[in-house]
């Protein structure tokens, strides 16, 4: 869908873009994008699980290391 729009003899830049984002939100093109658009997946149980259950590890492996005076490498 395409909308041309033209500016008119003597039309101020701020009216003329005032009635373009008129024109685009009437027709329904941003309403159609965003329909299109990719929406990301929210986590399954299983990977809410499988991500607890790393978190759990990788903190309990920190606190030995703190524990045992090791030095801890830290995620950039």
């Amino acid at each position: 869908m395409s909308i041309r729009i033209q500016k008119k003899d003597n039309e101020s830049t701020s009216s003329f873009l005032y009635r373009v984002s008129q024109v685009i939100q009437k027709s329904g093109v941003v309403l159609e994008a965003l329909k299109h658009e990719a929406h990301a997946k929210k986590p399954n149980d299983r990977k809410k699980k499988l991500t607890a259950l790393h978190k759990m590890s990788v903190l309990k492996d920190i606190e030995y290391k703190k524990k045992m005076g090791l030095p801890i490498k830290k995620r950039r």
